[in-house]
Parts: structure tokens; C-alpha cells; sequence
């Protein structure tokens, strides 16, 4: 047995929404196929594998397939990792080293947007018109959104992600990241049914996204 920790990342002010997370500080699982198995019967829109807890090397697996970067698993798991004794300021991914920050219920990730999977990134006139998509007509990957007030820099957004096995995701740091890159600015996104995401763009093709994180339960895990 094992220990599994499930978080929400990105939950707003009163410690509501956020996107779910598993996180495995020991990963007893080395190769990508046992873990995406694991990845697969959680459900979870990402899972984290800790494979070396001193290094901060993690993988990070959809219900369908690996990733080499995202961005609310590694906010999710430096706050994990902060609480649980190890402050990593640098985590490992595959993409390559991430900057993290942690205070408190939140933390932050400095990472380059190039990292962040492909989407088609469609703005649309109103939050109405956001929060109106159905999930099911995406064929590909999408990033809606519209301003809820651009001089604020408030966001509405949704996400779809049929490409990694997503119907919808909840709160997507790593689209964040390169959507205020594209904006130019800082922006706060309310994302799905109410998560906040926070992200601004920084020098040298670098940006950071953070936000609040919640751990709701730890619980055993069959490693059969």
C-alpha cells in the first residue's frame, strides 16, 4: 500500500472548486505504462508521480497519456511538498526545471508557456457566450474565454481537452501561462465553475501561474 494525497488546485477565496489532484509523494511505480495505468483508474484530470522526493522529479500522467508539463499538478505538489517537509524551489518535470513558491494556501510556478500543450486558444465576445459551449463539440484542444473586465484583466474561461482524455477541465495553469504571454499582462481567470487562476508574464520567455490549493483526503492505495 501506498499512500495517495487528493488536492484542489485553484479553489477560490472560500476554499471552493479548484481541479482535483492526486498526488503520490513515493511513487512505487518506475515505468510510464504502471503509472498511466494508476492515472487511468483514478480518473483524475492529473495525477503526479514523485519519483525522487530530494530531486523534486515528478511525472505527470492524464487518463490517457504523459505529460512533460502542467501547471496545476506542479503548483499542486509544491504545496504538497512544502507541507509535507520539503520545500522544493526547483521542481523537475520532464520539460525541464520549474521555480516554485510557496506561502501559506498558495503557490506559484515560474515556467516557459512554450511548454504548455497546444490549444486553440478562441476569444469569444462574452462570459455568456463562454460559460454557453458545449463540451462535446470539441474536436480538439480548446481554450475559450472572453474579458469580464479587461481593464481589471478578469477573465472567464473554459477548457477542453478531448486530446489528453478531458471532457472538460477544470482549471488549466498551463494554458494560463501562455495566454497572459500572448495578452501581454497580468490576468486573473475564473475557470470551470469557479476556480481562480493567477498568472503574469515575466522576462525571458518565462511566466508564472498560481493560486490557492486545498487538500481534501490522504488514503491508501493498492500498489496491485
Amino acid at each position: 500500500m501506498c499512500e495517495l494525497h487528493v488536492l484542489r488546485v485553484f479553489v477560490n477565496e472560500n476554499g471552493e472548486c479548484g481541479n482535483p489532484l492526486g498526488v503520490f509523494l513515493a511513487s512505487p511505480w518506475h515505468s510510464a505504462a504502471e503509472r498511466q495505468r494508476v492515472a487511468q483508474r483514478l480518473g483524475f484530470s492529473e495525477t503526479v508521480f514523485v519519483q525522487d522526493r530530494e530531486q523534486a522529479s515528478i511525472r505527470i500522467h492524464t487518463p490517457q497519456l504523459e505529460l512533460p508539463f502542467a501547471g496545476h499538478p506542479l503548483i499542486g505538489v509544491a504545496w504538497l511538498l512544502a507541507k509535507t517537509g520539503k520545500a522544493a524551489g526547483i521542481l523537475r518535470p520532464p520539460a525541464g526545471e520549474v521555480e516554485a513558491r510557496v506561502a501559506l494556501d498558495r503557490a506559484q510556478v515560474t515556467a516557459r508557456p512554450s511548454w504548455a500543450p497546444a490549444f486553440d486558444y478562441r476569444r469569444l465576445e462574452s462570459p455568456a457566450e463562454v460559460g454557453s459551449l458545449n463540451p462535446a463539440d470539441a474536436e480538439r484542444n480548446v481554450y475559450a474565454w472572453a474579458w469580464i473586465d479587461e481593464a481589471a484583466g478578469t477573465i472567464r474561461a473554459r477548457s477542453f481537452v478531448p486530446e489528453a482524455g478531458i471532457v472538460e477541465d477544470e482549471a488549466t495553469g498551463s494554458a494560463a501561462l501562455a495566454l497572459c504571454r500572448q495578452l501581454g499582462r497580468a490576468v486573473t481567470i475564473h475557470q470551470g465553475r469557479g476556480s481562480v487562476i493567477e498568472a503574469r508574464p515575466l522576462g525571458d520567455d518565462l511566466a508564472e501561474v498560481g493560486g490557492r490549493v486545498a487538500l481534501d483526503e490522504v488514503r491508501p492505495f493498492g500498489v496491485r
